[in-house]
C-alpha cells in the first residue's frame, strides 16, 4: 500500500526520492536478517500459528502508520511490518512443499505467489482512489483490515505431516549446493527491480504521463493484477510441463521469461503514450512474475523437505540483503541525480516537478537492464541444476 501512496507521502513529509527509497530499503535490511531465525521456527514449529502471527504483526503495524506524525514514526512503522512479513515466505513455502510432489509444485508455487500480483493491484486499485478521497492515512488504516479474516482461517486449517524424516542436513550443507548460488543471484537481481518497480511506479504514471492519483491506483492495478495472474498461471502451467522434458527446464523457462522482458520494459519506459506504455508495462510485469512460479519450485527440487524453511529464510536474507534493498534507494538516488542534471542542462537552478520527471524517466531504464543479467544468470544456474537434484 506504501508503494502505492508514494506520492502524497511524499509531499506530506517533503521527502526526495532517495528518502522514499530508504523507507523500503530498510524495511527490506530487517526483512531479510529476521526471515532465517523464522525460517528455523518454521521448519520446528507450528507453521499455521507462526503465520498467524506475522499476519496479525504486518496488518497492526500497517495500521500504525496511518497516524505516523512523522518520517521517523513512518520508517519504524515500516520496520515493523518486515517482522510480521518476513514470516510469510519461510513457513507458507515449507507448508505447500509438504502438501504437494516435485511435479506438481510449480504450479502451487505459482498459485502462491498470485498473492504479490494481486495483493499489489489491490493496493493501488483501492489506494489511490481512496487516498484521493480520503487521503492517504485512512486508505493504509483500511489495508489493515483484512488480518480480521485471514487470522481466524488460517487457524482453521490443518497442517500436513512433514514431507521427510528430520535431516541431518545444515545452513552449511545447503550453502555449498552450487545451484542454490545462482538462484540467491538471481533472487538478488529480480527483486532489486520488482522493488525498484513497485515504489516508483505510481510516481512514474503521475509525472511522467500526468495521471491523477485515482487514475494511477487503477490504471496500476490493473497492471499489477493482469499482469501478473496470467505471469503466474503461465508459469504453473509451463514449470509443471517442462520439468517432465528436461530437469533444468523449470531455470531455462525463467531466463528466457526474463530475457523476453527486457525489451518490452525497455520500450514501456521510453514510450510517450500512456495507451501504449501501460500494456507494455503489464507485459514486463507478466515476463518477470514467471520467477516464482519457476524458480521457487527449483529450490524446492535441491532441498530435503526438512530443510526449506531455513533454505527460505537464507535465500531471501541474501536476495533482499544483496538485491532488494538497494532498488529503491539505488534507483531513487538516481532519478535525483538525472533530475539535477536535466536541471542544470536547461539553465535551471530550481529541479523542478517536469525535471523530476525526467529523472524518474531515465533512472527506470535500469530495469529493462537489470532483466538481461537475470537471464544471464538463471541460464547459469540451468548448468548446475541437474547435478545438483541428482
Amino acid at each position: 500500500m506504501i508503494s502505492a501512496l508514494t506520492e502524497p507521502v511524499r509531499r506530506d513529509f517533503g521527502l526526495n526520492d532517495t528518502q522514499v527509497g530508504i523507507l523500503t530499503t530498510a524495511f527490506t535490511l530487517l526483512y531479510a536478517v529476521i526471515g532465517v531465525p523464522l525460517g528455523r521456527l518454521a521448519d520446528r514449529g507450528s507453521r499455521k500459528k507462526l503465520l498467524a502471527g506475522g499476519v496479525s504483526v504486518w496488518s497492526l503495524l500497517t495500521a500504525t502508520s496511518a497516524i505516523a506524525s512523522g518520517y521517523g514514526l513512518l520508517l519504524f512503522s515500516r520496520l515493523g511490518v518486515a517482522v510480521g512479513e518476513a514470516v510469510c515466505a519461510p513457513a507458507a513455502t515449507s507448508w505447500l512443499g509438504d502438501l504437494f510432489p516435485a511435479e506438481k509444485r510449480s504450479r502451487a508455487l505459482a498459485i502462491f505467489m498470485l498473492g504479490v500480483p494481486i495483493g499489489g493491484g489491490l493496493s493501488f486499485l483501492l489506494g489511490g482512489p481512496l487516498a484521493q478521497a480520503f487521503g492517504w492515512r485512512t486508505a493504509m488504516a483500511l489495508a489493515a483490515a483484512p488480518a480480521l479474516l485471514l487470522v481466524p482461517a488460517l487457524l482453521s486449517l490443518d497442517e500436513p505431516v512433514r514431507g521427510a524424516t528430520p535431516s541431518r542436513q545444515t545452513i552449511r550443507d545447503i550453502i555449498r549446493i552450487p545451484t542454490l548460488w545462482w538462484i540467491i543471484a538471481s533472487g538478488a537481481i529480480l527483486n532489486f527491480v520488482a522493488y525498484a518497480f513497485a515504489v516508483f511506479l505510481s510516481s512514474f504514471l503521475i509525472r511522467v504521463h500526468g495521471f491523477s492519483l485515482g487514475a494511477t491506483g487503477i490504471a496500476a492495478g490493473l497492471l499489477y493484477g493482469l499482469g501478473g495472474i496470467l505471469g503466474g498461471v503461465i508459469a504453473g502451467r509451463v514449470g509443471d510441463w517442462v520439468i517432465h522434458k528436461r530437469k533444468d527446464g523449470r531455470m531455462l523457462a525463467a531466463a528466457l521469461a526474463a530475457l523476453i522482458s527486457a525489451p518490452l520494459g525497455y520500450l514501456a519506459i521510453v514510450q510517450t503514450s500512456a495507451v501504449i506504455a501501460i500494456p507494455l508495462l503489464g507485459l514486463t510485469y507478466c515476463f518477470l512474475t514467471m520467477y516464482y512460479g519457476l524458480v521457487y519450485s527449483s529450490i524446492h527440487d535441491i532441498i530435503p523437505p526438512s530443510m526449506r524453511g531455513a533454505a527460505m529464510g537464507f535465500y531471501f536474507m541474501m536476495m533482499y540483503l544483496c538485491g532488494a534493498s538497494f532498488g529503491p534507494v539505488i534507483t531513487g538516488n538516481l532519478s535525483d541525480r538525472m533530475a539535477r542534471r536535466a536541471a542544470a542542462a536547461a539553465g535551471s537552478t530550481e529541479v523542478t516537478e517536469v525535471f523530476k520527471a525526467v529523472g524518474l524517466q531515465q533512472a527506470m531504464l535500469i530495469i529493462p537492464t537489470l532483466a538481461i543479467a537475470l537471464s544471464m544468470v538463471l541460464y547459469a544456474g540451468s548448468r548446475t541444476m541437474q547435478k545438483d537434484m541428482r
